[in-house]
């Protein structure tokens, strides 16, 4: 599913179920799971499906580069299991870059990419965090 910010940035949310082996316009991966298994441009974060990112700065350093990519007009797909959590998440961190206030981000994500997304309360926190690391 295509997500777009307000800044106009656009990024490809995806679940693992919904992986396309031969999509077209695909840039570069962002993945959360290290079952993507891709054979395409990707890094993983190392991030637990219901948990946090195992190294926060890393994390928060690689969600920075690939919304740059996207910015930029590169294909970027951002994905974990279920597209929900972990890709929710990010997606919440990413609206924070687009410019979507910390407080607001999430709520973003829910209303603009699926009502469900970000699964946890840390998962939320973890947002805060985010932004609080982009002053």
């Amino acid at each position: 599913m295509e997500v777009v910010f307000p800044d106009g940035t656009r990024v490809r949310a995806s679940s693992l179920p919904d992986r396309d082996e031969h999509l077209s316009g695909r840039d570069f991966g962002l993945y959360l799971d290290p079952r993507w298994n891709p054979t395409w441009p990707a890094e993983l974060i190392d991030w637990p499906d219901f948990e946090l990112p195992r190294d926060d700065a890393r994390a928060a350093s690689q969600i920075r580069a690939a919304f740059a990519r996207a910015k930029r007009g590169e294909g970027v797909e951002i994905g974990c299991i279920g597209g929900l959590g972990r890709t929710g998440t990010v997606l919440a961190c990413m609206a924070v870059l687009a410019g979507v206030g910390a407080n607001e981000a999430v709520v973003w994500v829910r209303e603009h990419y699926r009502p469900n997304a970000v699964e946890t309360p840390d998962q939320e926190r973890w947002v805060q965090w985010f932004a609080q690391s982009e002053r």
